[in-house]
């Protein structure tokens, strides 16, 4: 399976979204447990620009993830705190996350 083409209840997204958009979503939506950072919170080394401050240095779990068609359904909202709200409502974890 594509991990690009979204699940039949979610509006196709476009194919030139293959790559990380530096969204930031992953970074502040999951917990991250190597890092000790909990669902829904930024992580510390998040930057303003949505860009990892220890990105040479970063976890295996960082490292790991791979962009697929959550990230184009996230990526165009205009804010961080929108994106991970939606990252969450698509996981159904915004219950978990106090939201």
């Amino acid at each position: 399976m594509d991990p690009f083409t979204p699940p039949p209840d979610f509006p196709p997204r476009s194919p030139l979204v293959r790559s990380c958009t530096a969204c930031g979503a992953c970074c502040a939506a999951p917990d991250i447990h190597a890092l000790g950072k909990p669902l829904g919170v930024p992580c510390v080394h998040l930057g303003p620009d949505c860009l990892c401050g220890i990105y040479t240095t970063r976890p295996a779990v960082c490292r790991n993830y791979q962009p697929d068609w959550v990230c184009g359904e996230v990526a165009p909202l205009p804010t961080l705190e929108a994106r991970v709200r939606r990252f969450l409502e698509i996981y159904g974890l915004e219950g978990e996350a106090g939201l």
